[in-house]
């Protein structure tokens, strides 16, 4: 369980083309992350796209993430689902796969209790042995995992920290008080990553990075040094995206901003679809400020 994923993990994109994954985008894309310096990638997140990933797309992208990854970073693997037979299944094949770890979301649709949330996290991690980072994001999923169920799971070394996507940095400081010291806490919005850092927190499992990655770890490395006004300085260079890139549901924005780069298509599968106009001309102009876009 020594394998951290403090620092910036990369909530990958899937890229599609023509309806299909996009696998030579795919390895482009991790390579772009790796030259970047980002500490971790993950595949089949939100970010990835994962609810209309088939199950051996699914598989498949996570395998082609560590094939591609071989070994310069540490491989989070999203292995969530609503069923826990299903998430076993999935963290069964990120282990066989040669993944790090696993992100587990909490099961969506069926608002379990407490109880049932620590069953299930509990069963999925210990059928599949992997460090495990939970993903609290009440806002898809219908239930918060309260801190004193990340407590009580933390007790387990199986379970290495939590993505929260909360938007609650009350809820945040709780977790950080209750749970283990060496417990990671990171953010789960790229806008929160700062505050978070600020009260003990460890990083950001981050959209932005898929087309920032760079000034994200220098803001990151920054604050580990002590650094803080030249945390500050980059956080706040960066916003506007932070804030464009949520401007409709993600992985909206952050696909057409990516398709502005080159690197892949803008395609998104139902019932995602191409973001609006207003949306389209925010990004770009963003882009085209960072000289981002190919000339």
């Amino acid at each position: 369980m020594s394998v951290s994923f403090r620092g910036v993990v990369v909530a990958m994109v899937t890229p599609f083309r023509d309806g299909r994954v996009d696998e030579v985008a795919l390895r482009r894309q991790i390579d772009f992350l790796v030259a970047e310096g980002v500490q971790s990638i993950l595949p089949c997140g939100t970010t990835g796209e994962s609810p209309t990933l088939s199950h051996d797309e699914h598989n498949k992208v996570v395998e082609l993430t560590v094939e591609a990854v071989s070994g310069r970073v540490p491989v989070l693997a999203g292995a969530g689902s609503n069923s826990t037979v299903e998430a076993v299944s999935m963290a069964k094949h990120a282990k066989s796969s040669g993944a790090d770890g696993l992100l587990l979301v909490s099961p969506y649709y069926n608002k379990p209790t407490q109880e049932g949330l620590y069953r299930h996290f509990m069963t999925v991690a210990e059928a599949a042995g992997l460090p495990v980072i939970l993903y609290n994001i009440p806002g898809r999923c219908a239930v918060n995992i309260l801190p004193e169920t990340t407590a009580r799971l933390a007790q387990s070394p199986l379970f290495v920290g939590v993505k929260e996507a909360t938007g609650d940095l009350n809820q945040m400081i709780r977790t950080i008080e209750i749970c283990p010291p060496d417990f990671l806490v990171t953010s789960g919005d790229d806008g929160l990553t700062l505050p978070l850092l600020a009260v003990g927190g460890g990083g950001v499992i981050s959209v932005a990075a898929n087309i920032i990655p760079g000034p994200l770890v220098a803001m990151w490395r920054a604050w580990e040094e002590g650094q803080t006004q030249k945390a500050k300085e980059l956080f706040f260079k960066m916003l506007p995206w932070f804030k464009a890139l949520f401007l409709e549901t993600n992985p909206i924005p952050i696909k057409y901003a990516l398709s502005l780069t080159g690197r892949m298509t803008g395609d998104l599968r139902l019932p995602m679809v191409t973001a609006s106009s207003p949306v389209q001309e925010r990004l770009k102009a963003l882009a085209e400020e960072w000289g981002l876009i190919p000339s």
